[in-house]
């Protein structure tokens, strides 16, 4: 679905939204304490400014008794087959998020990719793929990385473990490439980046990513992924826990002072290495 077909079906499911919960006599501020959000975010989702997540359109088609209209909807825009099925909800939370704090342990997280990075890591996992499929699948994580360009983009703040720098993903001229894209996101102060050294070996059992993501009117939320499957959290003792773990990576973690000479320093040994191959 293209993105202004998308953005009308979220116009929709708004304007929808405010009919169905006008003819129930209900106001916003009572709807939004029914389905555990604010009155303001129901009034967002009304002008389609922001996204419900899943199960908040399933209690808004409980309460409103509107015989899983919402979800329906909700559902249809979340399912872009250029994501996981357990993924496409993430990537319309990034969108809206206020500020992502993420953890990488072995990659170069997605938000963050080059495409040359980006396809050789979609390779990799898919060796038997068309050429049409790579680039859906690179153009879908590209337009993800946009986020971080917009005026409107959120805090970014990303941990990546220094095995994330060192294994030659795509050939050193991609990594090369990649850190030097990292460090002219840092340098332009778009992301907050540090490196969680080799030399804090205890930090390593944590071998999935970690996201967190924070947001103006509703309640943070946490994302884990391992190489099969992901799981969004957002039961608050959960995503509390969540937060802990990160913090605890992030006091282990060089500071983003120290941080930069580093990455700079394996993007120039890359950038050698291809020079002399």
């Amino acid at each position: 679905m293209a993105n202004g077909s998308r953005q009308a079906v979220w116009e929709f499911f708004g304007a929808e939204l405010k009919r169905r919960r006008e003819d129930a006599g209900i106001t916003q501020v009572e709807l939004g304490a029914r389905v555990f959000v604010s009155g303001a975010y129901i009034g967002q989702f009304e002008q389609a400014i922001r996204k419900p997540q899943l199960d908040i359109t399933q209690r808004i088609d409980e309460v409103l008794q509107t015989d899983g209209i919402f979800e329906r909807l909700c559902r249809k825009l979340i399912d872009d087959r250029r994501y996981a099925e357990y993924f496409a909800e993430v990537v319309e939370l990034e969108r809206v998020a206020t500020r992502i704090c993420e953890f990488a342990p072995t990659a170069v997280p997605g938000l963050l990719q080059t495409r040359a990075y980006a396809e050789a890591v979609t390779i990799a996992a898919n060796p038997f793929v068309t050429d049409e499929y790579v680039e859906e699948i690179v153009g879908a994580r590209l337009e993800r990385g946009h986020i971080l360009k917009d005026a409107t983009r959120p805090e970014y703040w990303v941990i990546l473990h220094e095995n994330a720098l060192r294994v030659p993903v795509g050939g050193p001229a991609v990594m090369a490439e990649q850190l030097e894209h990292i460090t002219t996101l840092a340098h332009d102060r778009k992301v907050l980046m540090t490196v969680l050294p080799c030399a804090e070996g205890a930090h390593a059992y944590m071998t999935g990513t970690l996201k967190l993501m924070e947001f103006e009117d509703a309640p943070p939320t946490a994302y884990t992924e391992t190489e099969f499957s992901g799981n969004l959290l957002d039961h608050p003792a959960v995503v509390k826990h969540a937060q802990r773990a990160y913090d605890l990576l992030r006091a282990a973690a060089l500071s983003p002072r120290a941080s930069l000479p580093l990455v700079e320093s394996a993007a120039e040994d890359f950038r050698r290495c291809a020079s002399t191959t």
